[in-house]
């Protein structure tokens, strides 16, 4: 068949699988699955995959081996109970092989009262289903399973092989997910991340660090306050010199693809403050968590360098301060910049199936935010990302466009059958 004949036929198709489309996924949202409690999600995607004929794997990670890894992290949580989903539709080798990937694992709904439609009850509006991980990315898991049930239901099965992986763990930096089902040989010729931002195609991430700053006090009952240090007053010290930092930086510091996708280059962000433990005692102690992003070219030396000077030239103009400094820690997240060559056959490939169906060439850009395409580079295999319009991810009402998967489907289809072949 004629290239636009197969478009044809995969748009016709995908239109006329609309409602099981909706139906599937709103049956997965339901289904809670913040990160640490993803098992009955996965097993849903077992019977998803199992549906589609394919060779079913559940991968549990045993952390011990990847640990040493550099794209590990660490995020303390037990992984017990939580499997990775792979199913692979078998290929030849003279065919190339393909990823389509997706993270079932969510975060907190929290605050779920401030929901306008309850975050697990997938509920649809018009073009919009609302629910937690509906657009990140449980859509594009679904969007992965109809990519490929088309083809196949088109007899157009692909030449090389087709492996599609619900991991965990990508929203505590993918080291039980992605990561460790890589490491543990389950790669391709190029993998598709299907992460949500309006069918753009995401090349390039920002460099992440996470830190934790402590100040001490000296707690004092509230009617003697003045002869006490309260950690809190102290602490806002910190944060003014660091968002003093974030405003320079958002101002000097620019990488356009971030900016196409994101809005700016990098950021240094508060995440979490606690301080004291009564309301009638200066706060003797507070510690405060957050987070900085820096764009290709930077390197995390460099970064927390530059946090921990301004944390203690902040420190050094405060009597208190200086006899008692502050501390820094660094956790959690840590990791390099990611940046995919845009000119490789892979992304270049994924560009042309997406405007064939599109019409127009989509945007190259990168985020200021983490995802597991980074991995690939670890592993010698290009990767990109792109998924349907959605909103207010990790927040309150997100919600994901209908007519957005269903072209996400279409794309993801026909950059299959492009890449992989077709017997």
């Amino acid at each position: 068949m004629r290239m636009t004949e197969i478009r044809h036929r995969l748009s016709e198709h995908v239109d006329a699988l609309r409602d099981e489309v909706v139906e599937d996924l709103c049956g997965l949202v339901k289904i809670p699955s913040v990160i640490g409690t993803e098992k009955l999600a996965q097993e849903f995607m077992v019977e998803k995959y199992r549906k589609l004929g394919l060779e079913v794997l559940l991968v549990q990670p045993d952390i011990r081996k990847v640990k040493e890894h550099p794209g590990f992290i660490d995020t303390g949580m037990s992984y017990e109970s939580r499997p990775n989903v792979i199913g692979i539709l078998p290929g030849s080798p003279e065919g190339r092989s393909i990823i389509l990937n997706g993270h079932v694992d969510v975060v907190s709904p929290e605050p779920v009262r401030a929901w306008t439609y309850p975050p697990w009850e997938a509920t649809v509006v018009g073009e919009k289903i609302f629910g937690r991980g509906a657009g990140d990315t449980k859509a594009g898991l679904i969007a992965a399973c109809f990519a490929l049930k088309t083809l196949l239901d088109l007899g157009l099965r692909p030449l090389g092989e087709v492996m599609l992986q619900s991991v965990i763990d990508e929203e505590g930096g993918g080291a039980g997910g992605t990561l460790y089902c890589l490491h543990e040989g389950f790669t391709a010729d190029g993998m598709i991340c299907t992460e949500p931002h309006d069918l753009q195609i995401t090349m390039s991430h920002a460099g992440l660090n996470y830190f934790r700053v402590n100040v001490l006090g000296r707690s004092y009952h509230a009617g003697m306050a003045h002869l006490g240090v309260n950690a809190i007053e102290k602490m806002y010290l910190i944060i003014q010199a660091l968002s003093a930092l974030d405003a320079k930086r958002g101002r000097e510091i620019r990488f356009p693809l971030f900016e196409k996708g994101s809005g700016r280059s990098c950021h240094i962000t508060i995440g979490t403050l606690k301080a004291g433990d009564w309301p009638s005692t200066a706060a003797g102690s507070a510690v405060m968590e957050g987070r900085v992003s820096y764009v290709p070219g930077e390197n995390t030396a460099d970064i927390k360098q530059m946090i921990e000077s301004a944390v203690f030239s902040a420190a050094r103009k405060d009597a208190w301060l200086r006899e008692h400094p502050p501390t820094v820690e660094w956790f959690g997240w840590q990791t390099e910049p990611w940046y995919q060559d845009p000119e490789d056959p892979f992304v270049s490939s994924l560009r042309l199936a997406a405007e064939n169906i599109l019409g127009y060439r989509p945007e190259l850009i990168g985020r200021a935010s983490g995802i597991d395409s980074r991995f690939s580079s670890y592993f010698n295999m290009p990767a990109a990302c792109t998924g349907p319009k959605a909103m207010n991810i990790h927040g309150i009402d997100e919600w994901v466009d209908i007519p957005s998967i269903l072209t996400l489907i279409k794309i993801l289809a026909l950059k299959t059958i492009n890449w992989c072949g077709c017997q």
